[in-house]
């Protein structure tokens, strides 16, 4: 029997297992359904390509077709290995805007505003620059600048300030507002995981279990007590049992998933895939929101983004070189270089659009051997733009009782008129950045969407043809005390006992920006709450006391 089991190895899984297995009296248990971090693709950075479309370390969710983008299925990646997502994303790290978290509490979640939670942040960061009133040192996350910038990024981040967008110091600062290259997740030239980071230095301890290859299939219950864990692993099914909490960390897809297998959730959907209802809980699945992602994509009259070309072809082996022998040049690269956070109208209050820069071609996530092809073979650049408060919400739900099929995964993207107009408004927008004068030197003809697009019908049509997720789903198991609410602000799940759910699923509202940094935050917190019930004293806050004021 464990004390606490926690279900998903990701980003709020090692963080969790981490904290708790801190204290030697806590037995703790952490199931991951996907294998060990030991793929060399993870650890090098620019290995983001082969991860995209990795069948073993990517869960490779679709989701149902989207009315709104010519009934398309989309792409929806999600990290299946030890670190989760932060294994396989772009590690750019980005917190947010202060006024998203001080939006949640204002929803009715006390201890979330913005003031509240910044000490989490500099408490899980070694920022390489330095500490500050806004960033601490001696954490377990490693954030640093990036080693080997393309000059195209740099081009993009001047064109940016030219045509009208100011400069950030800090995403992470007093200002969100600007453009910069991103601060990213590595260490020494090598992906910085939430793995890495938090569970690998505690694998030693005698009080943690860490189980991959494990697939979770339902919370086990005492009552309305959840008392641990079936799971199926090795072909073979097996429990676990809980001595005080279980704990979901799957995800903004999978937690739901998980909820609504054990019973929790819409009494009919339950009904319908002949569930036994533990609780009643509309909101499971709810509130599905994410960031659709736009591209504007050109060709790159001189050999020098990440592409390769016969020119180009000695260059690859310098690459190797310089990362095996120096851990530098354009393998340390993270795709997504530079960006920012930007304001589309003088009337937006807060920056509305994000900038993702890619010193490559991209083309439909890189993830099939054509896209791919098209992105590693050839010069060329590509900005991507999301809006970065969507009104649509959509809906994760059980496509069967079984737990190894796929829930149905259906963001409604585009189902507020609202979001195209914005979409309309980030394809403007990073046409008047790729058009400034830094990028003369390099700009060739544009591939997407093409000179011969420039009405809003016409880039309307375009967004439906084109846009993709840029990978931030979120707010299925939403934090308040709504009726759609799931949890409470101390993300205990309404109605039952000794259940929690900590990952990006709690959010009531998407944050303005990348999601890996927030979600560990969350996770902070929660092992705080966990302790605190407890009555065992949180561990870890030497790091955030550390940092100067």
């Amino acid at each position: 029997m464990y004390d606490y089991i926690i279900v998903g190895g990701g980003s709020a899984g090692c963080v969790l297992a981490a904290r708790l297995s801190a204290h030697p009296g806590l037995r703790v248990c952490l199931l991951e359904a996907g294998p060990p971090d030991s793929s060399p693709f993870i650890r090098v950075p620019l290995g983001i390509v082969h991860l995209m479309m990795s069948k073993k370390l990517n869960w490779q969710y679709f989701t149902e077709p989207q009315p709104e983008l010519g009934n398309r299925r989309m792409f929806c990646p999600r990290g299946k290995t030890l670190g989760g997502s932060s294994a396989t994303n772009a590690m750019i790290y980005t917190r947010g805007n202060r006024a998203d978290y001080d939006h949640w509490a204002a929803l009715g979640n006390p201890g979330w505003a913005f003031d509240d939670v910044l000490p989490l942040f500099r408490r899980s960061e070694h920022h390489e620059a330095g500490g500050s009133a806004y960033h601490g040192i001696g954490g377990p996350l490693n954030v640093a600048p990036l080693r080997s910038p393309n000059p195209l990024s740099h081009a993009f981040v001047q064109a940016a300030m030219e045509a009208g967008f100011p400069f950030s110091e800090d995403f992470n600062g007093p200002d969100q507002e600007g453009v910069n290259c991103y601060e990213v997740t590595q260490k020494n030239g090598e992906r910085w995981s939430a793995a890495r980071a938090f569970l690998h230095p505690a694998l030693g301890r005698p009080n943690l279990t860490v189980l991959t290859g494990a697939h979770a299939e339902r919370v086990l219950f005492d009552g309305r007590r959840a008392a641990g864990v079936a799971f199926r692993r090795g072909g073979a099914s097996d429990s676990i049992t809980a001595r005080r909490e279980v704990v979901l960390a799957g995800g903004a897809i999978n937690s739901p998933q998980l909820l609504m297998l054990s019973g929790i959730g819409e009494p009919e959907q339950l009904a319908r895939h002949g569930i036994a209802l533990r609780h009643a809980l509309p909101g499971v699945g709810r509130n599905l929101q994410d960031h659709l992602d736009v591209l504007v994509v050109q060709h790159c009259r001189r050999p020098v983004s990440l592409g390769i070309s016969l020119r180009t072809l000695p260059a690859q082996v310098r690459r190797l070189y310089d990362y095996i022998a120096h851990r530098s040049g354009a393998l340390t690269s993270n795709s997504a270089e530079a960006g920012g956070f930007v304001r589309s109208s003088a009337e937006q209050s807060l920056p509305d659009i994000q900038f993702h820069f890619t010193p490559a071609r991209l083309d439909g996530h890189a993830r099939t051997l054509r896209s791919a092809a098209f992105t590693l073979w050839g010069h060329g650049y590509a900005l991507h733009a999301c809006p970065l408060r969507p009104a649509s919400r959509g809906q994760v739900s059980l496509r069967s009782a079984d737990p190894l099929d796929p829930p149905r995964i259906d963001p409604h993207y585009l189902s507020d008129r609202a979001d195209l107009q914005a979409m309309i408004a980030c394809v403007r927008s990073a046409r008047r950045v790729l058009a400034s004068a830094p990028f003369a030197p390099y700009r060739g003809a544009e591939i997407f969407p093409g000179d011969a697009v420039q009405s809003d019908a016409e880039i309307e049509a375009f967004i439906r043809r084109k846009a993709e997720t840029i990978y931030h789903p979120a707010g299925t198991c939403k934090m308040g005390h709504d009726p759609l609410a799931v949890v409470d602000h101390r993300l205990r799940v309404h109605g039952v006992e000794a259940l929690r759910v900590i990952d990006a699923s709690i959010m009531p509202t998407l944050i303005a920006g990348n999601t890996n940094a927030p979600t560990i935050m969350i996770a902070e917190k929660g092992a705080d709450m966990i302790l605190e019930d407890a009555r065992v004293q949180p561990a870890g806050t030497e790091a955030a006391a550390a940092a100067p004021h």
